[in-house]
């Protein structure tokens, strides 16, 4: 019997239906997830600092410079929390939203709502080399998914608020609610229409607005832009997006290479000894590697490269530029080594901070050797420092405009539009003809879960093979005599094909009605003819769970079939016609340019 609560919910979804349309439902629910996706932000970087700071003051390790045995201690208590707790493996933050917006109708998991407020700060704040902009992403987006089922969104819009969601959390992180938009629009390939933009503009302004009201007028970046765009300096920043494309393709290849180097490892525990112990041994000779990385930036920005780099075992020779020089560059080779490490190891946290790091570093270097080059010329080292970030951002992420307005955004520098321009379409434009896919969809679009901006292709993305399954053939055996079958299957049947299958379940053949028809009232034929005797090849077949639906609509148009059989761990399953496909596809694309 229904509670008194369930009954009032009820009768707010009618009155709901009757009185707001669904667009100006969906404008209020976009504010709504964007201050939920914004205090899931908050909350996830004031429980990272609180662990941070507390370790900073209140335990040895730090006095006795033991900080680097840290990220152990955390990917421990991360381990302890998945196998006892949430009892699941992790998952990357974007490309699971990505998944679960081509392939589940946008329905997240309820428990990705406070996993990533629990896994993320112990990681970060331990000093596990991630960031946690995916984190809050994610659980911005599941608090959205799971709140739309609640109150009956279709879909669609489901969709659409979880691109809300991650615009609100970006806003709230970075206070740059116009680069949050453009995020959502590059990296969940959301249309660039007006009724996708004004949901996610107030998501945004959501966002931006619960930052500025929980953490006042703090920002990430203390800067001030105070070198301006110098025309004679465009063929260095030529030069930088040249460098940051192929920090990127190594950042992109790195990530990839050390998780197949980890996948031997089968038990999480001897993940974690690895990992752990391998990040503390950078973290002794790269401090700066220690957690997120913004002290790092916002050291490099205000021209402090001996407090950006922190204390390693290399203070005697800081007096040497170069010294430093090689300081930042191992850097900026080893961030992608550190923070794949700790996903390895069974950490949780993002790729986007990360990205930043290690291209301010870069960036820094750059300038400081086109300045120590003893060739005359002079250059901004904060200016490059921020190009740089724009550079790895566009080049790893596939994602130049959010690079742009994103850097431009945090740090007031709308001056260096042009510079932030030339490097980061430099940076892209090699990067995506040397790597197809980013780290966030690369698995995805093996699998065929991707969705991009092509509407075709996100059509059949989103399609799945057991709608279109059909299961009525009648099937008969090789075995069987001609008249058997014409009793049994092809008079009690609607269709024109029968799939031959032997008594383990395997498709051995199928059999046409036109094979037969002129053999069908021949009554010799009944008990001295078998089924294998008519029986011939299918043109292709359909492996399901495999093949995706790209892939199973070029095998219609190989084949030129109108029916195909599909064939599940060896066995028949049931046929798709290329009719019923057909029929799905133009439905779905209807439903894509509603």
């Amino acid at each position: 019997m229904p509670t008194r609560q369930q009954k009032l919910f009820t009768q707010f979804i009618k009155w709901r239906y009757k009185n707001i349309s669904n667009k100006m439902f969906t404008h209020i629910m976009a504010v709504i997830v964007g201050l939920l996706a914004g205090l899931a932000a908050v909350t996830l970087k004031n429980l990272t600092y609180f662990i941070e700071s507390s370790l900073e003051s209140g335990i040895v390790f730090s006095s006795n410079q033991l900080y680097f045995i840290l990220p152990i201690i955390g990917l421990t208590l991360v381990y302890l929390y998945v196998k006892f707790v949430h009892k699941e493996k992790l998952e990357h933050a974007i490309s699971s939203i990505l998944f679960a917006l081509s392939k589940k109708k946008g329905i997240i998991d309820m428990k990705k709502i406070y996993t990533p407020l629990i896994t993320a700060p112990l990681t970060v704040g331990f000093g596990g080399s991630v960031g946690l902009l995916g984190p809050a992403v994610a659980s911005g987006s599941a608090i959205s998914s799971n709140l739309g089922r609640l109150l009956h969104i279709n879909a669609k819009t489901r969709s659409l608020l979880i691109a809300c969601a991650s615009a609100g959390a970006i806003a709230s992180i970075f206070q740059s609610p116009i680069a949050a938009i453009i995020f959502a629009v590059e990296v969940f390939s959301m249309d660039f229409t007006m009724l996708s933009m004004l949901p996610l503009l107030l998501a945004s302004i959501s966002g931006v607005l619960t930052s500025y009201f929980f953490l006042g007028n703090e920002v990430l970046f203390n800067f001030s832009l105070a070198d301006s765009f110098e025309v004679e300096d465009t063929l260095f920043y030529i030069l930088l997006g040249v460098g940051t494309a192929f920090a990127s393709i190594y950042f992109t290849k790195m990530y990839f290479g050390i998780l197949r180097l980890f996948e031997p490892l089968r038990s999480p525990k001897y993940r974690l000894l690895v990992g752990g112990l391998a990040i503390g041994i950078m973290l002794y000779f790269i401090p700066p590697l220690y957690g997120e990385g913004f002290g790092f930036i916002n050291n490099l920005l205000e021209g402090n490269h001996v407090a950006a780099l922190g204390t390693t075992p290399f203070d005697a020779y800081m007096d040497n530029i170069w010294i430093v020089i090689a300081l930042l560059f191992g850097l900026t080779i080893f961030k992608a080594v550190a923070m794949t490490t700790t996903f390895a190891a069974g950490g949780a946290g993002g790729i986007f901070i990360p990205t930043m790091v290690m291209g301010s570093a870069l960036g820094n270097v750059v300038a400081k050797v086109i300045n120590h080059s003893g060739l005359g010329f002079a250059v901004s080292e904060s200016n490059f420092t921020l190009i740089g970030m724009a550079g790895l951002i566009a080049g790893v992420l596939h994602a130049p405009l959010t690079a742009i307005f994103l850097i431009a955004e945090i740090t007031g520098g709308y001056e260096l539009f042009v510079p932030l321009m030339i490097t980061a379409a430099i940076s892209y434009l090699i990067t995506k003809n040397a790597v197809d896919h980013t780290i966030y969809t690369r698995e995805l679009a093996e699998q065929g879960a991707l969705l991009t901006h092509d509407k075709d292709e996100n059509v059949l993305n989103v399609m799945q093979l057991d709608d279109v399954i059909e299961m009525d053939f009648k099937d008969v055996r090789p075995t069987m005599f001609l008249g058997e079958m014409l009793h049994e299957s092809v008079s009690k049947s609607t269709r024109n094909l029968y799939p031959v299958v032997n008594q383990d379940g395997v498709l051995v053949g199928v059999v046409l009605l036109d094979d037969i028809r002129e053999f069908m009232f021949d009554t010799a034929l009944y008990r001295t003819t078998t089924v294998s005797t008519f029986m011939q090849q299918p043109p292709e077949v359909i492996l399901y769970g495999e093949d995706t639906m790209q892939k199973v609509m070029r095998k219609f148009q190989v084949s030129g079939a109108w029916n195909l059989p599909v064939i599940k761990n060896g066995k028949y399953l049931g046929f798709v016609s290329k009719s019923k496909l057909l029929t799905a596809y133009r439905r779905e694309l209807i439903n894509f340019t509603k």
